[in-house]
């Protein structure tokens, strides 16, 4: 990636502060500044008076990085791509294997939703047959059965009752 420096300044309709690139590309400004810490962007130039100038490109890396991050590409994934690219190689092979990885996962996490999800509709079969039940607080969970608990259980958004 280019980066803009000081003696780029006399065309300045081909760079854009922080404040342009934010606004083209819809990412905040403190988030531009993570990025670039990350190295995900590279160093831009900067003016005499320290404002940081990007080129275009700034923007096709951003495009980048917002469409690998929908594939669920982390942050340290992406930067390591990147880096791949930087050093001439092309990245695909890892994107791809990434991409295995990742579909591999998901295979596992629906399983385990699907014996979570029968494991909790059994459960709530007994329940509504039992009816109320005494306990601490809810005998119907204090007496549960269920093995199968989620990595991490989804939160349900509740309406006003």
């Amino acid at each position: 990636m280019k980066t803009a420096t000081k003696s780029t300044e006399q065309e300045p309709s081909r760079l854009l502060k922080i404040g342009e690139v934010s606004k083209q590309s819809g990412i905040g400004i403190e988030t531009l500044r993570f990025y670039e810490k990350l190295g995900l962007l590279g160093r831009p130039g900067r003016t005499a008076s320290g404002y940081r100038l990007y080129d275009k490109e700034t923007l096709e890396r951003l495009d980048f990085i917002k469409r690998a991050q929908v594939l669920g590409f982390s942050l340290a994934e992406i930067a390591r791509i990147i880096a791949e690219k930087q050093a001439g190689q092309s990245p695909c092979a890892e994107v791809r294997d990434i991409v295995r990885a990742r579909l591999k996962e998901l295979d596992e996490r629906m399983k385990e939703m699907q014996r979570y999800r029968k494991e909790l509709a059994a459960a709530l079969d007994e329940w509504e047959k039992a009816g109320d039940k005494k306990g601490h607080v809810c005998g119907l969970i204090e007496g549960t059965t269920i093995k199968h608990a989620m990595a991490s259980p989804p939160t349900l958004k509740r309406g006003k009752r």
